[in-house]
């Protein structure tokens, strides 16, 4: 590209040259001299002008529209064409020429493109222009137009039958066509008429509308409207309303009517039979009422009402129909009773009613015996009493003006209810459960009436064991139950009516819940009996009486009356289950229940006692309370006792002997013998029983934690042994103080083991543990004592590291050390950050350290397996991992210097300062002192090899990293080649340049050459603007401002070849240019050609 630029400078420097001869020339020529009488011939040629022509449809158009110009000379098309706005030249983005310019196109307008246009047209051959065209404006509007929608009427609702307009503006009306949308998605058929109208709407035109407006070939399209909603909706329906009390009406009654419509512009029609009501003195229609006074028969129909919206001229249909009847005579009322019966009694209620057939809305009035009530209703409910009795008539009123006749009379006769009685048939009235009994209810003697039976006023209600008659005047219990005990009334009531009596007098049923009792004694109450004692029965009711009495060996009657029954001798053969039974009454006689069973045994042989022992045990321990037991399994009675040890009666008659401080001689063989209290009855020997007595154990402790000096919150488990029995529980001690159970202190189920969970300082002491058996009161002595040392406080843990320095770099290996100074038994965890870190022991190295092991470390100890023990962490060690810093090749050696050296000089750098360096080839160290620098000749690296550096010094870091790899195969001859081609080309320039100056100097005439006298053939070009008779045809149409024009083209385009540029003229001979001249003229003259 630079080179270009270089010919370029030379080209228009020649050019400049060349323009000064032509200069030189036209300044010599003198504005006095005429012309040569060729000229005087010449006729002056008038360029025709350009015409321009919009060949778009409009000249304001809005962004992304298309523009075409179109501009042309009449008669000929040798004609080129430069386009002007506002005077500037067209040019930019989004215009287009055709091939001869003839026509502009604006593919897609924006604001820039606004302004005035014209054309020039330049012919292509006599090279001239002409002068500017008629000029165009073209206005382009910043935004895409939105139409404005309105429409022809602005209701809410619209009703089906009206019409409606829709109408689309742009407000730069040319050449629109407008599309319109329904419901956004239905098209309606385009139209270059701006409105749109509905004829007749109906209700699928409801929804919104919106239009927008196209033009074009390829259309351009506004922006969409705004919507507007359309509803159509039926008109609404009037409400009927009879605002009177009933529709059928006698003569002389109002009758009133209301139209109801929503909308308050509506205006009422009345129709009858559907005939519209024409105006009448008896009919006063205003607003939306209707009223009808002293109406007739003639008004008798169904009455409707249409509304019409006589702006709009829409009209509803019908509203609904109501009827109204019109009657000529009042009725005369009907009156009955309910129920029929007469007479009634006192407390029955009678509804008297009265009704009126025709029409309603009647209010009633009731009379007795000619006095009138203050019932209004067609129902008259009377609760009779003996006052109600008498004569009863109605008659109904309606209004102020309407009465009917009084109907028929009615009697109403009224009497009191009679009391019933109440008889027991059955001869008692104490019962027992299952027997029968029977009571009767009568009302002087009248079968109409129906009886209720009550128990203790609740109503007895009939089953399988309460039965009554068919009036139910007898109430029979066949089976009585205690639930059908208590006061017994009745009532009697008519059938079919709401007459009941009052209670009868009151009965009292007594029911014993149970059958009687019957007790069954024995005398004496043994259970076992032995051969020659003596025993008798007993049997008793305990209540009411006339009992006789049934009794029963085995379930088999004996031969016995009476309440007792005795035997006086026993025998095996008596052996058996007694009972008895008690009955009375005649006929289906009542019997008790049996009595209880007593079983009686009799024992063929002498019994023998059960003597034990308390506590149940082979071996007891001095001190122990020891107590025997004698007993007699077999029946009961026996009250005396005698003792024997070892065969020698001791002075004890009790059933129990108790020894309570036992000792070494208490031992030996004990049996007793038991004696019965009334026949004095001795049994045999019992078993012996030997008793042992032995000194208690002394307890084993021992400490199962594996070590007697622990921390605070550490666990310690003691464990206490008596001769590997398990009959035994344990207490502690610590320095002679019963340990108890807490938070810290527990024990397992029995106490064998004393575990504490969280040590602390009151922990410490001599600990000792005592033995009890587990349900005996045996304890024995203490055991031997284990002292536990507790420390106050948890142990230090130290952490170290090695080496010291915070401060690592990437590469350093690094060692922590994890210490505790007391106890054993440790086990160390590992955290970095708070996070644990899978190391165990008691030390943690990091043999290459990267940036991620920066962090904060530290440790811990613990000890235990159930409960674990652990001290507090240590003291945070603090590491920071730095990248090691990166050493760097620079290459030294210049390339104005690849000429005069063989060698390439690079140096070696840290950003840091205060380094050594080393150098390696290849991976391998150079074996040279360390230097900043480094020099590559052919000599030391003759292969041409690949080279890095490292720095070194004694601080830390000790080392940095490698720099990357500098490769210097064929960098020399690369770098020679490159200069060879620059100087070439250099050369190359100067060469031209030297060129185009010998061509300009060999081109000028000799010093001592003939000039032609050619100064006063031409003019200058201001002198031949002057003339009128200039034979070039030019000069018309070449003003100062095209010139101005051309020289800033000229200028622009970097020459500077103009008439008006100065030229370095520096001696007299340089203004004069000499050159062949040749005569040659035109047909039509006046055209001087020269070179």
């Amino acid at each position: 590209m630079w080179l270009f630029k270089v010919f370029t400078v030379i080209y228009f420097t020649a050019c400049a040259a060349q323009d000064s001869h032509t200069v030189s020339m036209f300044g010599h020529v003198s504005p006095t001299n005429p012309l040569p009488s060729s000229t005087e011939a010449t006729t002056v040629y008038e360029p025709p002008l350009p015409s321009l022509q919009l060949r778009s449809r409009w000249s304001d158009v809005f962004p992304s529209e298309k523009v075409e110009f179109s501009c042309y000379v009449t008669g000929s098309a040798d004609w080129t064409f430069t386009w002007y706005r506002n005077t500037q030249r067209v040019q930019g983005p989004n215009v287009s020429l055709t091939a001869d310019g003839s026509t502009l196109t604006i593919t897609a307008a924006t604001q820039t493109h606004h302004g005035s246009y014209s054309c020039k047209a330049h012919h292509k051959t006599k090279r001239f222009t002409t002068k500017s065209s008629n000029s165009i404006e073209l206005t382009v509007y910043a935004n895409k137009p939105k139409p404005t929608l309105t429409r022809s009427s602005n209701f809410d609702k619209m009703f089906p039958g009206e019409s409606i307009t829709f109408t689309c503006r742009v407000d730069v009306p040319s050449g629109w066509v407008y599309l319109w949308y329904h419901k956004r998605t239905d098209d309606i058929q385009a139209t270059t008429d701006n409105t749109y109208t509905i004829a007749s709407l109906d209700h699928p035109d409801n929804g919104q509308y919106h239009c927008k407006a196209k033009r074009g070939k390829y259309p351009f399209y506004t922006e969409e409207s705004d919507t507007t909603a359309l509803q159509v909706s039926d008109p609404p329906k009037p409400s009927l309303e009879l605002l009177s009390s009933w529709p059928d009406v006698f003569e002389s009654e109002t009758v009133e009517l209301s139209c109801e419509v929503d909308s308050p512009d509506w205006t009422i029609t009345w129709y009858r039979n559907e005939e519209e009501l024409q105006e009448d003195v008896q009919l006063d229609a205003v607003d939306s009422f209707l009223n009808i006074t002293s109406i007739t028969q003639a008004y008798e129909g169904g009455y409707a009402c249409k509304a019409q919206l006589q702006s709009r001229r829409v009209s509803s249909g019908f509203s609904n129909h109501v009827n109204i009847t019109v009657y000529e005579n009042t009725p005369k009322p009907t009156v009955n009773k309910v129920p029929g019966f007469n007479p009634m009694y006192v407390g029955e209620t009678v509804n008297l009613n009265c009704k009126v057939d025709v029409s309603s809305g009647w209010k009633y009035q009731w009379f007795r015996d000619g006095i009138e009530l203050p019932a209004t209703t067609d129902t008259h409910s009377i609760s009779l009493a003996l006052a109600g009795q008498g004569k009863y008539w109605c008659k109904a009123t309606r209004g102020e003006f309407i009465s009917t006749d009084f109907s028929e009379e009615i009697q109403q006769d009224v009497h009191e209810i009679p009391i019933p009685s109440l008889k027991l048939i059955t001869p008692w009235s104490d019962i027992f459960l299952t027997e029968s009994v029977k009571l009767n209810c009568g009302m002087n003697g009248s079968p109409d009436w129906i009886y209720t039976w009550y128990k203790n006023r609740q109503e007895v209600q009939v089953d399988k064991v309460a039965s009554v008659d068919s009036n139910g005047a007898t109430l029979s219990i066949r089976s009585a139950s205690a639930e059908r005990a208590g006061q017994y009334n009745c009532k009697g009531h008519l059938n079919d009516r709401s007459v009941n009596s009052s209670f009868s007098s009151g009965l009292t049923l007594t029911v014993y819940k149970e059958k009687p009792g019957i007790t069954l004694t024995q005398d004496p109450e043994y259970k076992v009996m032995f051969p020659g004692e003596s025993v008798s029965f007993s049997c008793h009711v305990n209540d009411s009486f006339g009992w006789t009495y049934k009794w029963y060996k085995d379930k088999n009657q004996l031969i016995a009356s009476g309440s007792k029954y005795s035997l006086n001798s026993v025998n095996t053969s008596n052996r058996g289950a007694y009972a008895c039974q008690a009955k009375r009454g005649m006929g289906q006689a009542f019997l008790t229940d049996f009595s209880q069973t007593l079983r009686l045994e009799v024992e063929g042989k002498q019994p023998k006692p059960l003597m034990t022992q308390q506590p149940d045990v082979d071996k007891v321990y001095t001190g122990e309370s020891v107590s025997f037991e004698c007993t007699v399994e077999l029946s009961s009675g026996w009250a005396a006792y005698q003792w024997y040890k070892d065969g020698t009666q001791l002075p004890i008659n009790t059933s129990s002997f108790n020894i309570r401080d036992s000792n070494l001689t208490n031992g030996g063989t004990f049996d007793c013998v038991a004696i019965r209290d009334k026949t004095m009855y001795n049994t045999q020997h019992s078993d012996g029983r030997i008793l042992r007595v032995s000194e208690i154990p002394v307890p084993s402790l021992k400490l199962i934690t594996p070590w007697f000096d622990v921390f605070p919150n550490e666990s310690v488990t003691f464990n206490c042994g008596m001769d590997g029995s398990a009959d035994w529980k344990y207490m502690w001690f610590k320095d002679g103080k019963l340990v108890q159970e807490d938070n810290t202190a527990s024990f397992d189920s029995d106490a064998a083991s004393l575990s504490i969970s969280s040590a602390s300082a009151s922990h410490q002491g001599q600990y000792s543990c005592s033995g009890k058996l587990k349900s005996r009161t045996v304890s024995s002595v203490f055991s031997e004592g284990l002292t536990l040392d507790v420390y106050d406080t948890k142990p230090r843990v130290t952490l170290m590291q090695n080496p010291i320095d915070h401060v690592m770099h990437t590469g350093d290996s690094v060692f922590f050390s994890c210490h505790i100074n007391v106890s054993s038994g440790w086990e160390y965890l590992w955290f970095k950050d708070g996070r644990a870190l899978g190391e165990s022991g008691n030390n943690h190295t990091i043999r290459s350290v990267v940036r991620t092991n920066t962090g904060s470390y530290k440790c811990q100890a613990q000890r235990g397996r159930d409960t674990v023990f652990s001290s507090d962490q240590s003291q945070a060690v603090r590491l920071d991992i730095e990248e090691r810093p990166q050493a760097d090749i620079i290459l030294l050696t210049g390339w104005s210097e690849v000429f005069s050296t063989d060698s390439l000089v690079l140096r070696c750098g840290v950003h840091v300062k205060q380094w050594n360096y080393t150098w390696f080839r290849e991976g391998q160290l150079i074996n040279l002192p360390p230097s900043e620098k480094h020099t590559i000749t052919p000599q030391n690296d003759p292969e041409q090899s690949v080279f890095t550096c490292q720095g070194i010094r004694t601080g830390r870091p000790s080392y940095s990293r490698s720099s990357d790899s500098f490769k210097t195969k064929n960098l020399l001859l690369k770098r020679r080649v490159l200069l060879s081609i620059s100087g070439c080309i250099f050369f190359g320039i100067i060469a031209v340049f030297l060129g185009c100056i010998v061509l300009r100097v060999i081109r000028k005439p000799a010093d001592g050459e003939e000039k032609p006298e050619e100064a006063e053939l031409f003019l200058t070009m201001a002198q031949l603007m002057d003339r009128d008779d200039t034979a070039c045809p030019m000069v018309q149409y070449i003003t100062d401002a095209e010139l101005n024009a051309s020289s800033k083209e000229a200028d622009e385009n970097g020459t500077i070849c103009s008439e008006t540029t100065p030229l370095p003229i520096t001696s007299m001979e340089d203004q004069v240019v000499s050159s062949e001249i040749q005569d040659a003229t035109e047909k039509n003259g006046g055209l001087i050609s020269f070179r």
